[in-house]
């Protein structure tokens, strides 16, 4: 492949930018916004390639700023931040990194999960205070043998799942339609998914259609013993009525490994003992990172020669 001109959007991985380097002469953009043209980037026009990240994106109002533009590569499974419908008009292909991260977000997913329920961080903080010393911790909640709720069952809610099974846990699901070729269960309403469910797992994609899914009546029926994990999006939860349902007591406790506005944490939540955070890290393993940007260069090599990407979105 010829050395092209390739614009970066935002932070990637050191190793991955190097590859970049190597390859391609690269532009960067740090901070993307429909309202910042490209029109003072002297060498937009050579642009052949964009490479960003879910969380970072694209604005759709740059792919006409880009003439010579072919592919469009980012890292990572989040497509809310990504220009589809744009770039479906102009025939642009749009790559992203699914499959290889699935196990390292299900994993974490499941530990979030025991940790919510077992207190294990809370624990390990009682003993390095001494507190042991004054008593018994308190009791905590079974994993084995409860009832897990999953909201979007994809590769990565099935992934869930079948590590949850291993705990012979009883398992519904809550997507529009019903997942093909599963035997889990299919509830069609959150609502009687949460109030049926010990622990209620968000693997569900972001967006618009899925902003603040998680409300206040679906915490509540999750209830005061209920636990909440979310390893999807900050947006799928209103984060407001989280926290004032877990300051009254009517949800339980909550694993969370994503937030509405990353990195600040409401304070609320990191004063909770009931709450596990963690910094979004479900697929921050250097195997499933090293994959995703081994897919991210893929998608870029096949874009730029007009194949068909290993892995497309639009």
């Amino acid at each position: 492949m010829s050395r092209t001109t390739l614009l970066q959007i935002g932070p990637l991985m050191p190793a991955l930018e190097a590859s970049l380097r190597e390859q391609h002469e690269v532009l960067s953009a740090q901070s993307p916004s429909a309202a910042t043209p490209l029109a003072d980037m002297t060498d937009a026009v050579r642009v052949t390639a964009v490479v960003t990240s879910a969380p970072v994106g694209v604005p759709a109002a740059w792919l006409p700023q880009l003439p010579a533009l072919k592919v469009v590569s980012s890292f990572g499974v989040g497509l809310d931040q990504l220009p589809l419908d744009a770039a479906r008009a102009m025939g642009l292909p749009v790559g992203y990194t699914p499959d290889v991260l699935n196990d390292c977000v299900a994993d974490l997913a499941m530990g979030l999960l025991i940790d919510g329920a077992r207190r294990i961080a809370a624990a390990d903080r009682f003993v390095r205070r001494g507190d042991w010393l004054n008593g018994r911790y308190p009791l905590t909640t079974r994993v084995s043998g409860k009832r897990l709720g999953i909201v979007g069952l994809g590769r990565i809610g099935q992934a869930v799942a079948r590590r949850a099974a291993g705990f012979d846990m009883d398992i519904a699901y809550n997507n529009r339609q019903p997942a093909e070729g599963v035997a889990w269960r299919h509830e069609p309403s959150l609502l009687a998914l949460a109030e049926w469910a010990d622990f209620l797992v968000l693997t569900v994609a972001g967006g618009e259609s899925t902003r603040h899914l998680v409300n206040a009546r679906v915490l509540r029926a999750l209830g005061p013993q209920g636990l909440l994990v979310n390893v999807a999006r900050g947006s799928v939860v209103d984060e407001a009525a989280l926290i004032a349902c877990l300051h009254s007591g009517e949800l339980g406790g909550a694993a969370l490994d994503v937030f509405d506005d990353e990195p600040r944490v409401p304070e609320a939540l990191l004063a909770m003992e009931q709450v596990v955070l963690a910094p979004h890290m479900a697929s921050g393993t250097r195997d499933t990172r090293q994959a995703m940007a081994d897919l991210v260069l893929a998608n870029l090599s096949a874009g730029l020669s007009g194949e068909p990407l290993p892995a497309r979105a639009a």
